[in-house]
């Protein structure tokens, strides 16, 4: 069983399409009722502006379905939840208070994520970042449709030169507020791995033997497919089908950022939704890339989190930015199209071309 990471991807750099990734969907089901009459149960939805597909094996149909029908509840919940730019969602509520200059109530759900969103900002030094949705706003990436626009540079000076960070949010007695008003949150790049940890505990706890959860490129495995264990691909970043493929045993998580997601291109130069903090423009000079989480109670949200300060860190800074977030399993496509491994990632995946020549870390 094959099923393939992707994500939403704009087609003519002015608009994103799902239509795309409802063909590699297509595919993956495909693949999926080509191992068999096993007991499989496979729902897709879209949330978290991506596609979702949950494959659940090893149940009877009638559990499989509830099963697949609680996770999607909750998934719209924190879509609900953490929308950035919805005035009537939590995070909404919250950035709308920080620009007043005030504090506003929060859960203990979403105090907990802005902690430890914290926590793994500065473990990044600062790559990671998700105060900066005024950037994000400015770059036209909050909305459900977009043209492709190049801000004012210096509009954009001014907002990097207010360096909101995660670590000006105070969160004290049920409340949260920003000693900086020129923060506003933006939980894009963590949301869908706290979901997929939220799926894999609630499956654990019904005892599911077997099951896989993908939110637009970022899966986790519970389990097994029967006796054998998951297998993924990893979605090319400039061409239909896997650029790679791999097992994804009990417990494990990857998670993969390209500027193939979500971007726009004037003059044929392509402009993506990942943001460098330092600089507040697109990251330019990567494609994709792709990390491999072990085990662990926060396997999912490190793979969601992981791959975005690799990616910012460049060509030049991801072996040190890696070693930050403590990550071993990078996969890494550059500007040109050359694949970077590190030498543990290069031990569990098959390349599908045989003949490329992936440069490894040495």
């Amino acid at each position: 069983m094959v099923a393939m990471l992707e994500a939403n991807k704009a087609h003519g750099g002015s608009r994103w399409s799902p239509c795309f990734p409802w063909f590699m969907l297509l595919l993956a089901c495909a693949l999926l009722a080509g191992c068999g009459r096993e007991p499989l149960h496979q729902s897709q939805s879209y949330v978290f502006g991506t596609l979702v597909d949950i494959s659940i094996y090893g149940e009877p149909e009638d559990r499989a379905r509830a099963h697949a029908a609680h996770i999607q509840r909750e998934f719209q919940r924190l879509h609900g939840q953490l929308h950035a730019w919805q005035p009537g969602s939590e995070l909404g509520r919250l950035n709308a208070a920080i620009a007043r200059g005030e504090d506003a109530p929060v859960s203990p759900e979403l105090a907990g994520m802005l902690a430890d969103a914290t926590r793994y900002s500065v473990q990044s030094h600062g790559l990671f970042n998700p105060a900066i949705g005024y950037l994000i706003q400015t770059w036209g990436f909050q909305r459900d449709d977009f043209s492709p626009l190049r801000p004012d540079p210096q509009k954009i000076r001014a907002l990097v030169r207010a360096n909101p960070q995660m670590s000006d949010i105070v969160i004290a007695g049920g409340r949260a507020g920003s000693r900086n008003p020129a923060v506003r949150l933006d939980l894009g790049g963590y949301a869908k791995g706290w979901a997929l940890d939220l799926a894999a505990a609630y499956l654990r706890s019904e005892k599911v033997p077997g099951a896989l959860v993908n939110i637009g490129g970022n899966i986790i495995a519970v389990g097994r497919h029967g006796d054998r264990p998951w297998r993924v691909g990893i979605q090319h970043p400039r061409q239909p089908g896997p650029l790679a493929t791999l097992e994804l045993p009990d417990g494990w998580a990857i998670g993969t950022s390209g500027d193939y997601q979500r971007y726009f291109e004037i003059n044929g130069l392509r402009f993506c939704h990942l943001l460098d903090p330092r600089h507040g423009t697109p990251v330019q000079g990567m494609q994709a890339v792709t990390v491999l989480i072990p085990p662990g109670p926060h396997a999912g949200t490190l793979s969601d989190v992981a791959s975005k300060p690799i990616f910012i860190g460049g060509l030049g800074g991801w072996p040190q930015t890696a070693a930050l977030m403590g990550v071993d399993h990078v996969l890494l496509v550059d500007g040109q199209g050359q694949i970077h491994l590190t030498r543990a990632m290069q031990q569990r995946v098959k390349l599908s071309d045989a003949h490329a020549r992936p440069q490894l870390l040495p």
